[in-house]
């Protein structure tokens, strides 16, 4: 397909590693190491992590050649350190810029192919269109707000940055349907973008994978993902209180990485006096395993809360399709576009974003055994085909790089 790829993303770090949590990074990996005689790897860590320098990897015929980090994110690591918090940060959209340029020098390479995700790595892939080190550029876009800051002049800078890439980049890989119609209502022309594929999230073979119904924990619930109160985690654990009433034996299971966040709903668990009913069972790093613990149970939650201007509303729910392969009905809100999608072919319930609807939802389908079994049927149809090979050959058929 390509002889010579690059990706440039991001990734979150901790204890030196690299974590589950990063930019489509072992997806495209394992996608590319077997179609390219040489793919090159830009990981610039995300703010907050436990490391501020930026990543190469370099990939000869599908293994690992050279593996160093940047030699300007060392320079830029004081200021790199004082922003170093989880968030947009100046100094670290900066170092991926100037990362990116690092590495052509140092490579002196022109790529058939560069992959940028998000707007500051696809920016610096179109500069090297334009200066001959690069054909094709592709925007991939995983999280996307027309109202992504409170601030008007720095939200319609991310804004502008969007729309540059649609309109310089060779082709614009959205993972949600939604995206495409927030731009054009915040002021994208259409007519001067490049084409725009839908390349949605998927899940690896491996993930694709289901327990007899029999070995399924009785009156079980999960909730997999980050933490953050807009993804619905506290609310999840108040709706415990209506559900454990009707259903004694009710549990629900968390699994995710954030220790303040953690903290936080685990008292709010012994607040509610939920200890025997709400269990954590930490971070999970790496998603094949994570899908093994997930699909011993019942349900699977993603009550994102209806937060005007959330990126939530736009973007591909990836726990929805880690419970769908892992064979379970999903309880979600009208949030997440994918909620909608499934919903129609039978996998999902749609509620609002309060305890009485949701604990509702979660009661009924717990005791409707026959809609049960149908919605898990539907789950499983549902996942046996999204599969990232799939995702990304459809990309490129669109492409017409197949």
């Amino acid at each position: 397909m390509f002889e010579k790829v690059c990706i440039a993303t991001f990734s979150v770090y901790k204890d030196g590693k690299r974590t589950a949590i990063n930019g489509m990074v072992e997806p495209l990996l394992s996608f590319f190491q077997t179609r390219t005689k040489e793919l090159d790897l830009i990981d610039g860590p995300h703010p907050g992590s436990d490391t501020v320098l930026t990543m190469y990897e370099k990939y000869l015929n599908g293994n690992v050649a050279q593996r160093s980090t940047s030699y300007l994110s060392s320079f830029l690591s004081p200021l790199l350190r004082a922003q170093n918090e989880n968030g947009t940060q100046v100094f670290f959209k900066l170092r991926d810029i100037v990362s990116v340029f690092e590495w052509m020098i140092r490579s002196r390479k022109r790529y058939d192919l560069f992959i940028g995700l998000e707007s500051i790595f696809t920016i610096a892939g179109i500069m090297l269109k334009k200066i001959g080190l690069a054909k094709k550029v592709v925007y991939y876009v995983s999280d996307y707000s027309p109202k992504r800051y409170p601030q008007k002049m720095l939200n319609s800078f991310y804004l502008w940055l969007d729309r540059y890439c649609c309109y310089n980049a060779d082709y614009i890989w959205d993972v949600s349907p939604a995206m495409l119609p927030a731009r054009i209502s915040a002021g994208l022309d259409k007519k001067k973008s490049h084409p725009f594929i839908l390349v949605p999230n998927a899940l690896f073979p491996e993930q694709i994978n289901y327990l007899p119904d029999e070995k399924v924990k009785k009156n079980s619930l999960v909730f997999a993902g980050t933490f953050g109160f807009e993804n619905g985690s506290k609310l999840a654990i108040e709706t415990m209180v209506e559900v454990v009433k009707n259903i004694s034996d009710a549990s629900l299971h968390f699994f995710g990485g954030d220790e303040q966040l953690e903290n936080q709903l685990k008292t709010v668990t012994r607040d509610l006096n939920l200890q025997k009913h709400v269990f954590f069972h930490g971070f999970i790093p790496n998603a094949p395993k994570l899908s093994e613990s997930i699909k011993r149970y019942m349900i699977g939650l993603a009550p994102y809360l209806s937060i005007p201007g959330s990126a939530r509303w736009y973007a591909d729910a990836t726990k929805i399709r880690l419970y769908l392969g892992a064979g379970l009905p999903v309880i979600t809100t009208q949030v997440p576009p994918l909620g909608r999608e499934i919903s129609r072919i039978g996998a999902a319930i749609i509620v609002n974003d309060d305890e009485r609807d949701l604990a509702k939802a979660i009661i009924d389908l717990l005791n409707d055994k026959k809609k049960y079994t149908e919605m898990r049927k539907n789950a499983k149809q549902y996942a046996k085909k999204n599969t990232w090979g799939n995702t990304f050959r459809s990309a490129f058929s669109q492409m017409n790089l197949s």
